[in-house]
């Protein structure tokens, strides 16, 4: 009896695992406006769902159920956004503020492949150089790696743009350059 217990607790966990990280993926497949893909993992989403709820609602009178299914629930967040971290959809735009005014800033970002716009700016204490970078999230990263390398002072903020149009920028992104 402890044997099928255990099994019992195993298959919950491991269902809303799965269920709550493939309910995190459609959330934001959706927010990025991949609603085909989304309606999709949807369906495969509730069946898994049903059946995890079904298990418990059957066997509601042992609590290591109900256990199960929560602890599943927050290990399915957690997975859910690790997985999502690694498809990393869309865009990201990084904005930096230099310490000194450097021209070559942007070439070098450039040719690194970012897409950068850049103006002359004034701080507290003087001249600054002011970089509206754009890449693909899947660049972010070595992005602020390689802005630290060129500028260890550097002011960064880095923000999701929600609708992208138009420019140099969306083809060579989209490209991959």
């Amino acid at each position: 009896m402890l044997g099928n217990s255990i099994i019992m607790v195993a298959i919950i966990l491991t269902i809303n695992i799965v269920y709550v990280s493939f309910f995190t993926i459609r959330m934001i497949l959706t927010l990025k406006g991949y609603r085909y893909i989304a309606a999709f993992l949807s369906m495969i989403e509730v069946i898994i769902y049903v059946v995890g709820l079904g298990l418990v609602l059957d066997n509601l009178n042992q609590i290591q159920n109900l256990i199960a299914y929560a602890v599943g629930y927050g290990i399915g967040v957690i997975v859910g956004t690790k997985i999502e971290e690694k498809m990393a959809l869309g865009y990201i735009m990084v904005n930096v503020i230099t310490k000194e005014y450097d021209r070559d800033l942007p070439k070098l970002l450039r040719n690194e492949g970012y897409g950068v716009t850049s103006w002359a700016a004034q701080g507290l204490e003087g001249d600054r150089m002011a970089l509206e970078v754009l890449t693909s999230r899947k660049m972010e990263l070595k992005l602020y790696q390689k802005i630290k390398e060129l500028d260890p002072k550097a002011f960064i903020i880095a923000y999701e743009p929600k609708t992208i149009y138009g420019g140099f920028w969306v083809k060579a992104v989209k490209k991959g350059k």
